[in-house]
């Protein structure tokens, strides 16, 4: 293994160097091959030698020449991306250059729906890798050049197309050959595997169709997604995701919960699937080879090296339907080397097929050092072969069932190994991530093999087919039933920081955490049983405690959360959650008997669910009666499905305006999968959620001007009343000209009134309307943003003005979630929070601000400041 890692470790350098070390790359890996084979010239005159030592230099000669070879390789494979005109168009300054390429696709079309906020956002965009293999370089476009010319190249890029073009290029399959014409733009900043990124100007036109071999499987995989569309939303998205890896139609919401609950794997098409159906035909691994071997092909009575052969046809089918993800190239290359030693009568040993699989894929591949997916899958694979069995034997001695031990040995194992990678993507460790991995075992090989049946079913009876993919629906419910299950119980996620950090502390834990276990699980005595020693009941107590621990941080109990963090304070009236960039507002439902909340509105959702969940969560909120989205812009909506996860909402409410229509055809989804009722808020609305709050809607009235067109001047803006008589005023998105008809119409209905708290516009944007603010003289503003956003809110202008008015500022990216609180619009205060982990941003590092200390309270004076004059 060890030359496999070297060759890993320094592919992954290589790479990450960039243009500029081709030369000195080029000779350190002449001389490591040269040192190399200096080596093995030693060795092999000192067979004599001791074997220890023979042995010693044999593994440097290996390591040396695996050093060389992946170092040759990467040069080799990385000198596309600097060949030709496409990468000197991409480094070149000024306006981004038009050209006509023809191209080959190499990967299948991603269709996504722009989440950032903006006039963007909502828009489809398709991203599909391809290789290019002519250039139409027009006249003057390079230094040099003599005229318009046309260049013969090998360049990998990635083809960006957006709007109405998305159509065109969204069935296309790999292999296929078409002419387009793009405006070149430089790679992204973390895509290391093209030189460019080539903007799609209109449709393109097909040159070539497809290779057979993409042609068949195609249809296999378009014949599972028509046999599975009479099956429920989650089970018409997932047996294709299961199957073939085809997660097109798989809901998100299901997505964040296989995420949440370390379930992932199962719609990446893992090597599990392989497995099964290579088990198929060869029968269990273990007897493969021997004359008790079972399968398909011993009940046919097919010879073992025809087998090996046919095993062999049917993993390469499997990568072309499943395509070349980096698991399955794992799964495939591994289960190639274990034919081969079928075929040859060799023993199988696993280990050393793993280490020689991840070799040759890298060499073939270097782009595969730096996939965080072929690093999980090596990993699991790792913890399945090496710890599973060794866990499963301790778990046996210590009087476990055979069956149950094995399978939480390995599942252990397997989460062990891959926790401090995952931790990286998803800044959080899943606590219920074995349990439902085990749950989930029970269904993975019946969703499988079915799905397979449909698969191969289509082509011949679609009839068959959609009777086959009744059955498989079973399984494949019950897996979403496991992970949305999982994933809404409470505490189910711990956040963890990411990086480098995160990554060796939650090694050290886990490794610290497998030691202790064998101290908390005794072994089952030999002899006849004994009663507790004096001091026996040590153990059983401090596992009972573990335990117990255990619960309190799955279930997280409200009210001890409470008394552990002191959030929420006891007389919160609103809350505004630290989201990043973007809004999430939580009015509290007062409690009939006088407890603490346990019902809110909330209007808005931030872009990340797992960040709303969070928020909702650490207040105690499990009944949402009413979700209000201003707009439907990403920021605002996304974490929807963080707010429907496990609480009973009774309606989503959003404007008039299906502006962006992607982002409300997605929230419209999201409310009619959780049988929500989706409804319209209007201007003159009034309503209330019980007799300690009510809300009045002033904005939209659906009488705009045409210069207030857009997602953001269509934003609901309320005036919320709470007991005591705290007035709030939520502004949405409103930009100036929305908010100066918004003054008008308050005046002329004589509502111009002042508020106690401000929710700003727009996250504190530069463009307000100062007019309407100082008319409202809040005593409290509040300012919901991303720490670091590329927007640059809040503006300092606003926050300036702001001050002016005499208001305090409270900002979510300084000091994490704000509270108000107090009975009355003379007790008027705040506390802060920080609230952890934060979507897209790393650790929450709260600072003071105006005189807000995080986990503290503030005073808000009682009294109005002087007014600013308007403008």
């Amino acid at each position: 293994m060890l030359p496999a890692g070297a060759a890993w470790a320094v592919t992954a350098a290589v790479l990450g160097l960039g243009p500029g070390h081709g030369a000195a790359l080029a000779a350190a890996a002449g001389a490591a091959g040269f040192l190399g084979l200096v080596l093995l010239t030693l060795r092999a005159r000192t067979d004599s030698g001791p074997s220890r030592r023979r042995a010693t230099t044999l593994t440097a000669a290996a390591v040396l020449l695996t050093v060389a070879a992946a170092t040759t390789a990467t040069l080799l494979h990385t000198a596309d991306l600097r060949r030709g005109p496409l990468p000197e168009l991409a480094r070149a300054g000024g306006p981004a250059p038009e050209v006509g390429v023809d191209l080959t696709v190499t990967g299948d079309p991603r269709v996504r729906v722009s989440r950032g906020g903006g006039s963007g956002a909502g828009q489809n965009l398709l991203t599909v890798d391809a290789v290019v293999d002519r250039v139409a370089v027009p006249d003057g476009l390079l230094r040099g050049d003599p005229g318009p010319h046309t260049v013969r190249t090998r360049t990998p890029v990635t083809v960006l197309v957006r709007g109405e073009d998305v159509g065109a290029w969204e069935h296309l399959l790999p292999s296929t050959r078409l002419a387009a014409e793009v405006t070149v733009r430089p790679p992204g900043e973390n895509d290391r595997e093209s030189a460019a990124l080539l903007i799609a100007n209109g449709e393109p036109r097909r040159l070539g169709p497809p290779s057979l071999p993409q042609r068949i499987a195609g249809r296999l995989r378009a014949g599972l997604r028509t046999a599975t569309d009479g099956l429920p939303p989650d089970e018409r998205g997932l047996l294709p995701a299961l199957v073939v890896g085809d997660t097109s139609r798989l809901p998100d919401d299901l997505w964040e919960a296989f995420r949440d609950t370390d379930l992932a794997h199962l719609v990446a098409v893992s090597g599990a699937n392989l497995a099964i159906v290579l088990g198929v035909l060869l029968g269990p691994p273990g007897r493969a080879g021997t004359a008790e071997r079972r399968g398909l092909a011993a009940l046919l009575g097919i010879p073992l090296r025809t087998t090996a052969l046919l095993g062999a046809v049917v993993t390469l089918a499997f990568v072309t339907i499943c395509r070349p993800e980096p698991s399955v190239l794992r799964a495939a290359g591994t289960g190639l080397l274990g034919l081969l030693a079928l075929a040859t009568g060799r023993p199988r040993r696993a280990v050393p097929a793993l280490a020689g699989t991840a070799l040759l894929l890298i060499l073939l591949d270097p782009y595969l050092a730096r996939s965080f997916g072929f690093l999980l899958s090596v990993l699991a694979t790792t913890g399945l072969l090496v710890l599973g069995p060794r866990w499963a034997d301790a778990l046996r001695a210590r009087g476990w069932p055979r069956h149950l031990a094995g399978a939480v040995g390995a599942t252990a194992a397997a989460q062990a190994l891959c926790a401090p990678v995952t931790v990286v993507l998803s800044g959080h460790v899943s606590l219920v991530g074995i349990p439902c991995n085990l749950l989930a075992e029970l269904a993975v090989a019946p969703a499988t093999l079915l799905g397979f049946a449909v698969l191969a079913a289509d082509p011949v009876s679609p009839a068959l087919a959609r009777l086959l993919a009744e059955p498989a629906a079973v399984p494949a419910g019950w897996l979403a039933s496991v992970a949305r299950h999982g994933a809404a119980l409470p505490g189910g996620q711990l956040s963890w920081s990411g990086g480098w950090f995160g990554t060796v502390s939650l090694a050290v834990g886990t490794a610290a955490l497998c030691c202790a276990v064998p101290l908390l699980l005794p072994r089952r005595p030999a002899g006849p049983r004994r009663s507790l020693a004096p001091r026996g009941w040590i153990r059983p107590v401090v596992t009972g405690a573990l335990l117990l621990a255990l619960l309190t941080v799955l279930l997280r109990p409200p009210l001890l959360t409470r008394i552990a963090t002191g959030w929420p304070p006891p007389d919160w009236r609103l809350v505004m959650c630290d989201v990043g960039q973007g809004d999430m507002v939580v009015l509290p439902v007062p409690s009939e008997d006088g407890g603490p909340p346990d019902s809110a509105v909330v209007v808005d959702a931030g872009p990340d669910p797992q960040a709303a969940d969070r928020c909702l969560r650490d207040l105690g909120i499990d009944r949402v009666p009413l979700f209000l989205a201003t707009h439907f812009h990403a920021d605002h909506v996304e974490g929807l499905p963080g707010v429907l996860r496990g609480r009973r909402v009774g309606a989503v409410e959003g404007t008039a305006v299906n502006d962006p229509p992607g982002e409300a055809a997605r929230v419209a989804g999201w409310a009619s999968r959780a049988g929500v009722p989706l409804v319209r808020a209007a201007r003159g609305e009034r309503r209330s959620a019980g007799p300690g709050i009510s809300w009045e809607v002033l904005w939209p009235d659906g009488e705009e001007p045409a210069v207030m067109s857009g997602p953001n001047n269509a934003s609901v803006a309320l005036l919320v009343t709470v007991a005591g008589g705290l007035r709030m005023a939520l502004l949405g998105d409103l930009e100036p000209p929305a908010q100066e008809a918004l003054l008008s119409r308050l005046k002329a209905a004589g509502k111009e009134n002042e508020v106690d708290v401000l929710k700003v516009a727009h996250h504190g944007s530069a463009y307000q309307d100062w007019a309407l603010t100082a008319a409202l003289s809040p005593r409290l503003a509040l300012i919901s943003c991303g720490e670091g956003n590329p927007y640059g809110h809040p503006s300092a202008r606003t926050v300036d003005r702001l001050r002016a008015l005499g208001a305090t500022v409270l900002r979510t990216d300084r000091v994490g979630d704000i509270a108000v609180t107090g009975d009355t619009p003379g007790h008027l205060g705040a506390s802060v929070h920080a609230s952890g982990q934060r979507p897209g941003h790393g650790p929450h590092k709260p600072r003071a601000t105006h005189g807000a200390v995080p986990g503290a309270s503030l005073a808000v004076r009682a009294g109005r400041g002087p007014r600013a004059p308007p403008g």
